[in-house]
């Protein structure tokens, strides 16, 4: 898996292929809802396994692979403090981008219901 949060050198062109293949990839790694649960939960502080798992209802193998996931595409950083691991948001786009269309998906259904 590429990493999303790595940018493209300077001096090299972003050809358009590139784009909706990193565009793909992004959305692939936010296709889940544990996934945007996570990111929505760090966004703001970095919490660790435990606290997320007090959040989110799942099991610890299962955040763990989402945990990993979302540090392998470059959306999410850690930091080790004796044997906790404290994840964070390090590519700010992606909270952006989750926050946008999650605001639209609720405007629409809202608007939808009240029709």
């Amino acid at each position: 898996m590429l990493k999303l949060a790595t940018p493209q050198a300077a001096d090299e062109p972003v050809q358009p292929d590139q784009v909706f293949d990193l565009a793909a990839e992004l959305f692939g790694v936010l296709s889940t809802p544990i996934r945007l649960r996570i990111i929505k939960s760090v966004c703001d502080s970095e919490k660790n396994v435990s606290e997320l798992l007090s959040e989110i209802k799942t099991t610890q193998p299962n955040m763990s692979q989402h945990l990993n996931t979302l540090y392998k595409a470059g959306v999410l950083g850690k930091r080790r403090v004796g044997v906790q691991i404290y994840y964070r948001v390090i590519d700010a786009r992606v909270t952006s981008l989750c926050h946008t269309v999650c605001l639209q998906v609720s405007e629409d259904r809202t608007k939808r219901i009240a029709a």
